[in-house]
């Protein structure tokens, strides 16, 4: 009987091996000892398999941050690094695939299509941080720009991930520090600036008479 684990390693296996996708839905069946139907019972195409592992990696990476003893201890800036040198950490256990999946994609889009329901989750557990860190006064509440935060950390995500395709690095490091750097210039924007303390004067002058009329002028 075919499961879900047993299709994605079973693709897995064969792109890595051949190295494009199978012919058919029918022949990566019968070489797999499945049926159409079972195929199509969790899958309705090849995207949709490559969609779902990538899906997996996100929902594993978050599931084992969040069972740390001190994640809620962390800051959304510390809950955003986690998740971003545990994903990546994950993920080289299945570079391979990886590059094979991501290299392949048409260029110039913003999103490839095999990371949307990847980006569903991410998007959803961004939000998550970015309305604590609003409610812990560590991030500012911008009309209009809070609600964009979580884009900008999906881009910052999309920019470490074409980085570590190409890192070639011992370890990987580079990709360590991009996501260091990246994410804390990131937060630094998030949070309260100069500008929003002009902002701010700006909105009081207004509020009270104008600069002109309280001195006088």
């Amino acid at each position: 009987m075919a499961t879900i684990k047993s299709i994605q390693s079973a693709y897995i296996d064969y792109v890595l091996t051949e190295g494009h996708e199978p012919k058919s839905v029918y022949l990566f069946a019968k070489n797999n000892d499945m049926t159409e139907d079972e195929f199509y019972r969790y899958f309705g195409s090849f995207e949709a398999v490559e969609q779902n592992i990538w899906a997996e990696f996100g929902k594993k990476t978050i599931t084992e941050i969040k069972t740390q003893e001190v994640w809620p201890q962390y800051s959304s800036r510390e809950k955003a690094l986690s998740f971003f040198y545990s994903f990546f950490e994950l993920l080289k256990g299945s570079r391979s695939f990886a590059i094979y999946s991501l290299k392949k994609q048409p260029r110039g889009i913003s999103t490839p299509r095999v990371l949307d329901n990847l980006k569903t989750i991410f998007e959803n557990f961004a939000d998550e941080l970015v309305r604590d860190g609003i409610e812990t006064g560590e991030l500012t509440d911008r009309k209009f720009f809070s609600k964009r935060y979580k884009d900008g950390l999906w881009m910052q995500f999309g920019f470490v991930l074409k980085f570590w395709t190409s890192d070639n690095s011992a370890g990987f490091e580079k990709t360590d520090e991009a996501i260091e750097k990246g994410l804390n210039v990131t937060f630094d924007l998030f949070q309260r600036s100069p500008i929003d303390n002009l902002i701010d004067y700006g909105k009081f002058l207004a509020k009270n008479g104008g600069f002109k009329e309280k001195m006088g002028f």
